[in-house]
């Protein structure tokens, strides 16, 4: 079945559904109006009452549907009801059953409704509230009607304790109970909060903290581990995943953390296997949701690279944001085939179009922005392995400085509003040409805003744990083949984040520009890779430098010990946000200067002069030391060269 029929039958079941829920309210209008002369006159209606009852039958239920309709009461799940839906439904049948009775007063001088009694109003009222009310809840009362056996039977799934009994624990637990079938049994909480614990949550009683999870593990038969703390910290998740390989337990399973729950609420498809960015990620960041939801609801929005992890994860976020319709462009046909199947998968009524085109392709470009008409443009693509564009240096400036200068020409011309340019670490004092060509596509966005309406900004960031080509997934690939694990010096440093992280910084440094600005992501400290590779064979269960030798490459090409986000002579400006900072630039080329420097450049790129493009760079970038040539500077600061 393919994927568009399988999405038009899932639409046309929750449409049913929604019609059944419209039409079992109407049946509760009109059977609470029935009942309540039933009540008011001892169960015998009086002949000159039952014609007024057939009259105002018709009237209750335009009066009372309408506030249903208008407070979307019919926007819910069956299975997942909550206090939320009913509140929201209570609401509507009292505004409703209030609009009714005034009905009566408005149109007190006709001779029919004239004879309905005061009290058939209010036990109309009672009788509508419990209603609508039952409606609702009639999926989990069902649930729970269900004979404890059955809901709980070793036959719906493997036995589970889950670590978090807050909202997202709780959330989870009532979704796998409601599950048919549930892959998991839930058999127990682990909370650390003592004063949860001996509680009763949805049928399953509060154990202990993690600490006691090997005893509630051997008490309660557990056969996995459910992790439901999306906001908790790596080293939290290490200990837990730890703790359970002790108890003898393998299948460990978590949330993703609050910045991947594009669909809202934890539900049990959401968990996953623990990766090593889990067990390795920082205390999440606070982001303030509503500026990113301001910034791109409704809007038409276009990415570059979108099939990159970065460009990925972009698209993912600014769809969770309600941007529609959403334009992805990449080069990358196979990659762009997966694009296409994750978002339809996560986002199946979302306007998305694919849009495989090369950012150096101007013609490309101009029409997919005519077509497109975006409002906003997050410019992601790019060449970012420092070693490869050693190597290449002309199709790093070709793609990084001319493909920018490329859409963002373009988006100016098709009146775009806003140009994010995606930049990296590197940009700083580079001393590789992957980080020379990025910092030059600084200085076009600078240029650019100067030059026209669209408020053109970049934003400058470290490395991100997971993404294609980085080395998480490099680490992961050696220990599973045994080892070695490979680093090419034992003092090597990087800044690290989460993909979902650093990119909801993007998107919240994107709310503040005023145009011109170079932001600053504040990546936190450091890490060193060394500690970084131990870590992560030890959440495989396995000994550093025993189990899994750890070996020295020597460092690269273009590669430096430490990256640096701001120059010595750069300084930063704070925002309203504590990890997002604006970069006080050092003075740059700028008008024609800029332009003849440029040209020069492209005319070295394309020719594939490398002396020449080394040339250009540094004439555009006096503080460039490229890291080959007998006049250069040794780049005394390796590093890894992925974001």
């Amino acid at each position: 079945m393919s994927e568009r029929l399988r999405g038009w039958i899932g639409t046309a079941r929750v449409r049913a559904w929604r019609s059944g829920f419209v039409l079992a309210d109407l049946g509760v209008i009109g059977l609470s109006l029935y009942l309540a002369y039933l009540v008011r006159f001892d169960g015998s209606i009086p002949g000159r009452y039952l014609g007024t009852l057939v009259l105002t039958i018709p009237l209750a239920i335009v009066v009372k549907m309408l506030p249903l309709v208008v407070l979307r009461a019919y926007g819910f799940s069956w299975r997942y009801v909550g206090l939320r839906e009913v509140a929201s439904a209570l609401l509507a049948a009292t505004i409703g059953s209030a609009a009714f009775a005034a009905s009566f007063y408005l149109l007190r001088d006709v001779q029919v409704l004239g004879l309905v009694p005061r009290s058939v109003l209010a036990i109309d009222y009672a009788f509508c509230v419990i209603g609508v009310s039952a409606v609702r809840l009639a999926g989990r009362l069902a649930s729970l009607a269900r004979p404890k056996e059955r809901r709980r039977g070793e036959d719906a799934g493997r036995r589970a304790l889950v670590v978090g009994a807050g909202d997202a624990g709780t959330s989870l637990v009532r979704s796998l109970q409601e599950g048919r079938p549930s892959p998991y049994v839930p058999v127990g909480f682990l909370d650390d909060d003592r004063g949860k614990w001996g509680l009763v949550i949805h049928g399953v009683r509060v154990l202990g903290g993690r600490a006691q999870l090997r005893q509630a593990a051997e008490s309660s038969k557990a056969q996995a581990v459910l992790i439901a703390v999306p906001s908790t910290a790596g080293a939290l998740v290490g200990e837990t995943v730890a703790g359970a390989r002790e108890a003898g337990i393998q299948d460990v399973r978590i949330l993703p953390p609050l910045s991947e729950l594009y669909g809202g609420a934890p539900r049990a498809a959401e968990l996953r296997e623990v990766t090593p960015e889990d067990v390795l990620r920082r205390a999440p960041v606070e982001i303030d949701t509503t500026e990113i939801e301001e910034l791109v609801r409704g809007k038409a929005v276009l990415v570059t690279g979108a099939a990159g992890s970065i460009g990925s994860e972009l698209c993912r976020q600014i769809l969770r944001f309600g941007g529609a319709p959403l334009i992805c462009v990449d080069c990358d046909e196979t990659g762009m085939f997966h694009l296409e199947r994750d978002l339809g998968r996560r986002f199946p009524e979302a306007a998305i179009s694919f849009e495989i085109g090369d950012v150096r392709d101007r013609g490309r470009v101009h029409d997919v922005l005519g077509r497109g008409r975006p409002e906003l443009v997050f410019h992601a693509a790019a060449y970012k392995h420092v070693p490869l564009m050693e190597r290449a240096p002309s199709e790093a400036v070709k793609t990084n400085v001319f493909g920018t200068r490329c859409v963002i020409e373009e988006a100016r011309a098709a009146g775009v509003a806003s140009f994010v340019l995606i930049s990296t670490d590197k940009a700083v004092n580079p001393c590789s040409i992957m980080g020379a060509t990025k910092r030059v596509a600084e200085l076009v966005v600078h240029a650019q805003n100067r030059a026209g309406p669209t408020r053109c900004v970049a934003v400058r960031f470290g490395n991100v744990l997971g993404s294609r080509g980085s080395v998480l997934p490099i680490f992961e690939e050696q220990i599973r083949s045994g080892g070695p694990v490979t680093i090419t010096d034992p003092e090597m440093h990087r800044y690290f984040m989460v993909t979902s992280e650093a990119v909801q910084l993007v998107l919240q440094a994107a709310t503040m520009g005023q145009g011109g600005e170079v932001f600053v992501l504040d990546m936190g400290e450091p890490v060193a890779i060394l500690d970084l590779a131990r870590d992560l064979i030890r959440a495989h269960g396995l000994r550093p430098d025993a189990d899994i030798p750890i070996v020295y490459s020597g460092i690269r090409p273009g590669e430096r010990l430490f990256e640096e986000l701001l120059t010595a002579e750069e300084g930063t400006d704070a925002t309203t946000h504590a990890k997002v900072f604006v970069a006080r630039l050092s003075s740059g080329w700028e008008g024609a200067e800029l332009v003849e420097g440029l040209e020069r450049l492209r005319a070295a790129a394309e020719s594939g002069d490398e002396a020449g493009i080394v040339a250009g760079l540094r004439e555009l970038l006096p503080s460039f030391r490229a890291p080959h040539g007998p006049t250069d500077l040794p780049c005394d600061r390796s590093g890894g060269g992925e974001r």
